[in-house]
């Protein structure tokens, strides 16, 4: 049996909460992993968050049990991006 290809793909920037802003399985997760290698977005292949995001809907903020979780994959791409929190909003009011 194959396993299915899914994807979740969550905004924070300009959000004061990480949202959701894609999600798909198969051929329509493939095309969101490969749209955000293209754009630099850092894409984490954690099941068990799969797990836990699946559940929620296109433009659902996550809920608070998950902020600690994201907070840790998000400072992870700062630090890999050598940015901080808040320097892509400093980069919009530019």
């Amino acid at each position: 049996m194959t396993q299915r290809l899914q994807a979740i793909a969550l905004e924070y920037g300009p959000n004061t909460v990480p949202i959701v802003v894609a999600k798909g399985d198969d051929a329509v997760a493939a095309m969101i992993v490969e749209e955000a290698r293209k754009q630099g977005v850092y894409v984490s292949e954690d099941p068990q968050l799969l797990a836990l995001l699946s559940r929620l809907n296109v433009d659902d903020e996550i809920p608070t049990e998950l902020y600690t979780t994201v907070a840790v994959i998000l400072s992870w791409v700062y630090w890999l991006k050598g940015m901080r929190p808040g320097d892509e909003k400093a980069d919009q009011a530019s």
